[in-house]
């Protein structure tokens, strides 16, 4: 038997044009928008995505979220969807969110009103672990950050072996007490915090870890306090780009250099990490390959609704420089 939405909302005893509000991201309150939720769970509603794109006329527009366009990580990542789209004939909408959930619900608002073709979105944690697909009328890709296992396709890379893969450097260079900076509000970040715990457990060190919003000035401010303490760390990593420019900054600031006061390391191989003092060491992602194969997922999704949903991780590259190599 074929579920409707006027099933949905006899389940949810509102009207239908209630469901279709809760549908579209639409003004309701939350225990109406609850109540229509369960009901499209426990029905097993299935919006037909072909059938609404028809009759809504969907323009060929890819939907960009990301979380912070200031970062090159996501520039990068935008110019490979915006490429992608041109060969196909399509336009991509760009937003940033700066890693707030209400500014990424009311942009997922907006991709309804545009009515997008698709998403590739890079959500924070609390965004990821909620979003359902489902209440959508378009396909969904995640990219940096995954959501709960299982429930939508996503490309990111193998965050706890890269961070793994740093640790081994710097034990390998002689560092033992390494500390590290990551931010709070991804995913992404998590998972290479994990990374570094058990790469730190295994070799029997102490982990030493300070948590910041994912941007250069929280992680300068964080740095120069940290720098002030008794014991501080002999070699700090940084969990993305922005992270590891506040560090960059705070250790200038404070008259230490690389590595002979500290050693220094993180994510995001930028212009700027080959040209700081004697170059940062740091973990490449392979940004391009990440939007191409985001935007390859996504022309999938659309022509195979069905899909189960796929998780593709892709591996960062060590990159070796002057502030971590001791003489």
């Amino acid at each position: 038997m074929t579920i409707g939405i006027k099933d949905v909302a006899r389940r949810a005893g509102v009207s239908p044009a209630t469901v279709s509000r809760v549908l579209g991201h639409g003004p309701v309150s939350a225990e109406l928008r609850d109540r229509v939720e369960a009901a499209v769970r426990a029905t097993g509603y299935r919006p037909n995505l072909s059938a609404r794109r028809l009759r809504s006329q969907h323009s060929r527009t890819i939907g960009l979220i990301v979380s912070d366009i200031r970062n090159p990580f996501f520039t990068a990542l935008s110019r490979a969807v915006e490429d992608a789209a041109y060969q196909s004939d399509m336009r991509v909408v760009l937003c940033n969110t700066d890693e707030n959930p209400e500014r990424e619900a009311m942009y997922l608002r907006l991709m309804q009103e545009e009515r997008i073709t698709g998403l590739i979105f890079a959500p924070t944690k609390a965004t990821a672990e909620r979003l359902d697909h489902t209440l959508l009328d378009f396909p969904v890709v995640l990219v940096d950050r995954a959501g709960p296992p299982g429930r939508h396709d996503c490309v990111v890379i193998d965050n706890p072996l890269a961070c793994g893969a740093l640790i081994e450097h710097l034990w390998e260079q002689g560092y033992r007490r390494i500390g590290g900076i990551f931010g709070n509000t991804s995913s992404t970040a998590v998972e290479r915090h994990e990374g570094y715990r058990a790469a730190m457990a295994a070799r029997g060190l102490e982990a030493d870890v300070r948590f910041v919003a994912p941007n250069a000035e929280a992680a300068e401010a964080e740095t120069a306090r940290w720098l002030r303490t008794p014991g501080r760390p002999e070699a700090l990593i940084g969990s993305n780009g922005q992270v590891l420019l506040g560090m960059v900054k705070a250790l200038r600031n404070a008259g230490l250099g690389m590595p002979d006061d500290m050693g220094l390391a993180g994510f995001d191989n930028e212009t700027w990490t080959e040209l700081v003092g004697p170059g940062l060491t740091v973990v490449e992602q392979p940004v391009l390959d990440i939007g191409r194969t985001a935007m390859m997922m996504l022309f999938e999704r659309l022509s195979v609704p069905d899909l189960q949903p796929r998780k593709v991780v892709l591996t960062g590259r060590l990159i070796v420089r002057g502030s971590t190599t001791r003489r």
